[in-house]
């Protein structure tokens, strides 16, 4: 199973939302970690796409180009 960029950031936004709702410290704080950590996931998967992209891109430019 192939876990897109969406997924990584939504885990962001739901951390980001439960650290600013709750009162308690501690809570705060676990959640200000979990959301760096999906933080940093998120962006190895976006960093991914991108290159696939980019592969992508720079394969189809070497086809266009003519033999000779």
């Amino acid at each position: 199973m192939s876990v897109t960029s969406d997924f990584y950031l939504a885990r962001v936004a739901q951390c980001d939302w439960e650290a600013n709702e709750t009162d308690l410290t501690n809570v705060r704080d676990r959640c200000l970690r979990a959301k760096a950590a999906w933080q940093t996931m998120a962006d190895r998967v976006l960093k991914g796409e991108a290159d696939r992209k980019q592969q992508a891109a720079d394969k189809a430019a070497h086809q266009e180009r003519p033999f000779g």
